[in-house]
């Protein structure tokens, strides 16, 4: 079962993997973070010195220093293999950082445009769309399944709770399994 839970959480880093490495070389450097904060910038109109903007570098730059400890590699790149090693140990090591957590706000702030404390449908095609460049026709589907009250849009307790289930469960059937498509 162990080996199960593995393969999906491994699939689900590989999944983030490709939609970062923005210049398709087979690895990930810091450039590929900082294309995927400016993509944010773009998409969501922000300026460098926006709270929101700060809060996106702090948090990606924090992540970054912490891939690299954790993939104890030489040099500034990770391949596809260490990227998923080190994301696993990144994401449960909350010594210094809670990394999936304060992601998951930042990145809620920057989804939620009308700042009601919610992410309508639109607001999250945008995010899969525009940020994670998703198109797969299937894609929207999971925005039903991460409102988990039916009420037509996704709080923040149900963001934050897809973004572990993507970091953490081991359920294929997990909604936020599925946070960016289908696998």
């Amino acid at each position: 079962m162990a080996n199960a839970a593995n393969d999906l959480i491994s699939e689900k880093f590989g999944q983030a993997f490709d939609g970062l490495d923005s210049n398709g070389n087979g690895s990930l450097e810091w450039a590929d973070l900082q294309a995927l904060i400016d993509r944010f910038l773009n998409v969501y109109n922000l300026s460098k010195d926006d709270r929101r903007a700060r809060a996106l570098q702090a948090i990606y730059q924090m992540q970054w220093l912490e891939l690299l400890r954790h993939a104890g590699v030489e040099g500034d790149r990770l391949n596809r293999e260490q990227y998923i090693v080190a994301a696993r140990l990144t994401t449960i090591d909350t010594s210094r950082l809670n990394i999936v957590e304060g992601s998951a706000h930042a990145v809620f702030d920057c989804i939620d445009t009308d700042g009601d404390d919610e992410i309508s449908k639109d607001e999250y095609a945008r995010y899969i769309k525009d940020i994670w460049q998703v198109t797969a026709p299937d894609a929207m589907d999971s925005f039903t399944q991460l409102d988990t009250d039916g009420d037509g849009s996704i709080s923040r307790q149900e963001f934050l709770r897809a973004i572990r289930e993507y970091y953490h469960s081991s359920d294929n059937s997990a909604a936020g399994s599925k946070l960016l498509g289908p696998l």
